[in-house]
């Protein structure tokens, strides 16, 4: 009996920190998979609003310290609002709103 007891007390030990599997997970999340995250929700959609270029302060949200379009994937918008977005940031850098890109 004391072999019994001594291999559930191992048995105990070795699920701490375990998956069902049996394999150790560094990241906390699913084993092989990937890290969980939360999802980005497109700006526009949320506050009923649709990018303008009239409002510069709001495309420089949108855009990097050079004057790059930031991609959907970074800023979290739909598809329908990054193309209105980028035509938008397009048409304040032509009616000079926007740099085109930073001065140095």
């Amino acid at each position: 009996m004391n072999e019994n007891e001594d291999k559930d007390e191992m048995m105990e030990d070795k699920d701490e920190g375990m998956d069902k599997a049996g394999k150790f997970d560094r990241k906390g999340g699913l084993r092989g998979g990937k890290p969980m995250f939360k999802k980005k929700v497109c700006r526009f959609c949320s506050q009923h609003q649709e990018p303008d270029y009239k409002n510069p302060d709001q495309l420089r949200r949108f855009t990097t310290e050079r004057g790059k379009i930031l991609p959907a994937r970074i800023t979290g918008c739909c598809a329908k609002h990054q193309r209105k977005l980028t035509a938008e940031i397009k048409r304040a850098r032509v009616l000079a709103y926007l740099p085109f890109e930073k001065q140095f």
